[in-house]
C-alpha cells in the first residue's frame, strides 16, 4: 500500500497514520516537513521583527544611537534565524535520530513522530506570538504554561522558568510520543511513559538553567565591539 503523508489530515487520525506506516509506503513526507520548517522559521522571524526579546536593545534608542540600534537589530535577527534553524532541525531530525538510536524505533516512524512534535511546538509559538501581538506587549512566561501560576506563588526565578517550560503542549507532545513509541517498540507502556516524563522534566530544567545566561549583555557587547576594559 502506498499513501501520501498529509499533515493536517492525520493530525487527528494518528491511529490511521500509525497503521499506514506499519503496512505501507509513505510519499510526500519531505515536502510537508519542509513546509513546517519554513513556517517555523517565518514565525521566529516575525517574533523578532515585531520586537519580542529585544528589550535589551532599547537603550540604543533612548540614547539616539540609530546606527548602533539598526546594527543590533540586524544582528539579533540573524541570531534568531540561526537559532530557529538549529531549534527546528533538532526537534525534527535530531530528536528522531536519538529515538532511532537508543530506542531502536524505525527511522520512518521516529521522524514522523517528531514532525508532529515540531508541528505542536510551532503552533504553540504562533499562538503565543499572536496573543502578544494583539495585546501589544509581551510577558516573560507563556500563557499556556504553569509559569504564570508559579510566578504568583513562587518567588524563585529558576522555578518560574522551569514551570514555564511545562505547558499544555508538553502534555500533548508526551501523548504523541507515547503512542508512537508504544506502537513501534517492545518496551513496557509504563516504562515509556515514565521515561518521557523524566525526559521532558530534564529538558525543562536545562532550558531554565540557560535562561540565566546573559544573552542580552553578550549581544550588547558584540554590537559595541566587545566588553570594555577599564
Amino acid at each position: 500500500m502506498i499513501f501520501d503523508f498529509r499533515f493536517w489530515h492525520y493530525f487527528v487520525r494518528q491511529g490511521e497514520l500509525i497503521h499506514n506506516l506499519q503496512n505501507g509506503e509513505m510519499r510526500q513526507f519531505n515536502k510537508r516537513l519542509g513546509w513546517i520548517i519554513a513556517f517555523g522559521i517565518l514565525v521566529f522571524a516575525l517574533r523578532e521583527i515585531w520586537g519580542m526579546n529585544t528589550a535589551s536593545l532599547t537603550p540604543y534608542l533612548a540614547q539616539g544611537q540609530w546606527a548602533e540600534y539598526t546594527l543590533a537589530r540586524w544582528a539579533s535577527l540573524a541570531g534568531t534565524l540561526i537559532w530557529a534553524g538549529i531549534y527546528l532541525a533538532f526537534h525534527s531530525y535530531g530528536a528522531a535520530f536519538l529515538f532511532w538510536k537508543f530506542l531502536k524505533m524505525p527511522w520512518r516512524a521516529a521522524i514522523v513522530m517528531q514532525t508532529y512534535v515540531l508541528g505542536l511546538l510551532v503552533v504553540e509559538k504562533t499562538l503565543t506570538f499572536l496573543i502578544f501581538a494583539l495585546a501589544g506587549y509581551t510577558m516573560p512566561v507563556s500563557l499556556f504554561s504553569f509559569g504564570p501560576l508559579a510566578a504568583t506563588f513562587i518567588g524563585i526565578p529558576f522555578l518560574i522558568y522551569f514551570f514555564n517550560q511545562l505547558t499544555l503542549f508538553t502534555s500533548l507532545i508526551i501523548a504523541v510520543q507515547y503512542r508512537y513509541i508504544r506502537s513501534f517498540t517492545a518496551y513496557s507502556p509504563k516504562l515509556i511513559l515514565l521515561l518521557l516524563i523524566v525526559l521532558h522534566v530534564v529538558v525543562a530544567l536545562a532550558v531554565a538553567s540557560l535562561s540565566f545566561v546573559p544573552l542580552g549583555e553578550m549581544l550588547s557587547d558584540f554590537t559595541r565591539g566587545g566588553p570594555s576594559v577599564e
